[in-house]
């Protein structure tokens, strides 16, 4: 209801400054956490699908995927509103501005967001410092990537750098090799260099669970060989998918596309992955996921967990919950 009153507003402004102002009212509830916890129980009311995956107990399977929170302001809220994990980030070993403004932008009748914002965080160990003594009582995964001023040729010693400082707070780090709003980033995407990111960021955090975010349009042959490459070298699962690239679309902006149109493309990825992993290794589906219909399609397709992002600009922050309710009546 509260969020109803309060789309037409947010939806005058800017998309940027409409995130960053429900951004700052999240962090508010953040910072207190016993209204935190009243929150959870009275409003969001998720339901219990208790999961272990990668040595981690997830309370439920919808969780919030990186990017909406990059810097870790609101941990506390994203458990409050009744998700059932995190994914913060992306951050970078040190502090960036992104990409020049306007960057972000609402395609309403799609129910999508396209963005290029270009990995604009205060830095892994900003993130890092946050979290302590701060930390919710869910799964956290810090999403981490590579200065655009880092050439490609020492992406390695970014990865690793950010990986290193938010070591003793995420639960899980994930690779982001998929954006598309950073300059040949996702030509990381090769057996090769995927396969030494996740060994150099193993070095640096060996109890932690490592996952690879891919890119829609990797598949087949170049999408199996990466996989492989990955699980050797001792991922311990995958992200599918990150945005879609605008380039497919020359009349929208340019940057990555998400929401209702990976409605398709997303599930037939993660069914790919599925097919490649067999069981085992944890398979996370995100992209066009808005309802309990999607969010079973997903899981359906292989995903052992889901994430949401695009559709709470549309539905609002207790999405998770409500599909959490959903999925529990089968």
């Amino acid at each position: 209801m509260l969020y109803r009153c309060l789309k037409p507003l947010l939806f005058r402004m800017d998309a940027e400054k409409a995130h960053n102002f429900a951004l700052r009212g999240t962090g508010t509830l953040s910072a207190m956490p016993p209204l935190a916890r009243l929150v959870r129980s009275t409003m969001a009311r998720p339901k219990a699908d208790v999961v272990s995956l990668m040595g981690l107990t997830f309370p439920h399977r919808v969780g919030l995927a990186a990017g909406l929170d990059k810097n870790g302001v609101a941990p506390w809220a994203w458990w409050a509103f009744g998700f059932g994990f995190v994914e913060l980030g992306t951050v970078t070993p040190k502090p960036q501005d992104g990409n020049p403004k306007p960057r972000m932008f609402r395609l309403i009748e799609e129910r999508a967001v396209v963005n290029r914002m270009g990995f604009n965080n205060a830095g892994a160990p900003a993130l890092a410092a946050r979290l302590q003594g701060a930390k919710p009582s869910f799964p956290v995964i810090v999403s981490v990537g590579k200065n655009a001023t880092t050439p490609l040729e020492n992406a390695e010693s970014d990865y690793q750098a950010a990986a290193a400082a938010v070591a003793s707070v995420a639960d899980a780090i994930s690779i982001n090799i998929s954006s598309p709003n950073t300059a040949g980033l996702r030509s990381l995407q090769t057996p090769e260099l995927a396969g030494k990111l996740v060994t150099v960021i193993r070095e640096v955090a060996p109890s932690k669970p490592i996952l690879v975010k891919f890119a829609p349009e990797l598949s087949g042959d170049d999408l199996a060989a990466v996989i492989d490459a990955c699980l050797t070298a001792g991922a311990a699962g995958f992200i599918a998918t990150n945005t879609l690239s605008t380039a497919v679309r020359p009349e929208l902006p340019q940057g990555g596309l998400s929401g209702r149109p990976l409605k398709e493309i997303s599930p037939q990825r993660v069914e790919e992955i599925r097919r490649r992993l067999g069981t085992g290794p944890t398979l996370i589906g995100c992209g066009g996921i808005e309802d309990a219909a999607t969010a079973r399609r997903m899981r359906d397709a292989g995903a052992d967990l889901v994430q949401v992002y695009t559709a709470l600009v549309y539905q609002g922050p207790f999405l998770a919950a409500s599909i959490s309710r959903e999925l529990s009546r089968g």
